[in-house]
């Protein structure tokens, strides 16, 4: 700690951010994942064309740009509403602009694991007695949710790391709190090798998790 020059304080409080910027972004985007899925399997053209239409957008340009629109867009669209200057929670369009790149890609994983169960699946429940609900609680979703989990729980260390673009519009995560450390100290590769080192630690922390739940969801396959 000595080696931070009394910043390390700082660094933890800018982790804790970044922690709490990536847990309220994963909410919001599995919320939003879950809507474009539903919209991308709707029988009808014009839900389909939205949920296609969202994911193509936000999957197609960087997320920096989305975190540019929400933050700047955002505040003209208030500034218009109000006819006056609103300034932005950063930590607010953070979570915002994360939740809508994460959305686009939870909406594109939740559909694939829906479309890799099997019809057969649904006309077996049915034939068993089963309603289209019951089919889909009983019978589909857990077959799916064991196909998504991998790919939902990578997506969710990338939005993890992904929290550190969200330091260009101010936010106080843990990159800004770097920038500043860096700048008050001089010694930019020291305070950055020590949030790389945190970062390594929250990722690690991440995929144990991941891991751990992975294999609870195998157990009932491999009775």
């Amino acid at each position: 700690m000595e080696m931070l020059h009394g910043f390390g304080g700082q660094l933890l409080l800018g982790a804790l951010t970044t922690v709490q910027l990536a847990a309220a972004s994963l909410t919001l985007g599995t919320l939003l994942g879950a809507v474009g899925c539903w919209l991308q399997l709707s029988d009808r053209c014009v839900p389909r064309a939205m949920g296609n239409a969202y994911a193509a957008v936000v999957r197609g340009v960087p997320d920096l740009l989305v975190v540019f629109a929400v933050f700047f867009g955002g505040a003209l669209m208030l500034a218009s509403l109000t006819g006056r200057y609103v300034e932005i929670d950063t930590f607010l369009a953070g979570v915002v602009a994360l939740g809508l790149s994460f959305g686009a890609y939870a909406a594109e994983i939740a559909r694939g694991a829906l479309q890799s169960v099997p019809r057969t699946q649904r006309e077996a429940a049915h034939t068993l007695g089963l309603s289209g609900a019951q089919a889909l609680w009983t019978v589909v979703l857990p077959q799916a949710a064991r196909v998504a989990l991998a790919p939902f729980g990578n997506q969710s260390i990338v939005l993890l790391k992904q929290t550190s673009i969200v330091s260009i519009v101010g936010c106080d995560e843990l990159m800004r709190k770097a920038a500043e450390a860096s700048g008050a100290t001089r010694e930019p590769f020291t305070m950055y090798l020590a949030v790389a080192c945190i970062y390594l630690a929250l990722t690690g922390f991440a995929t144990l998790g991941l891991e751990w739940a992975e294999r609870r969801v195998s157990r009932p396959m491999a009775r």
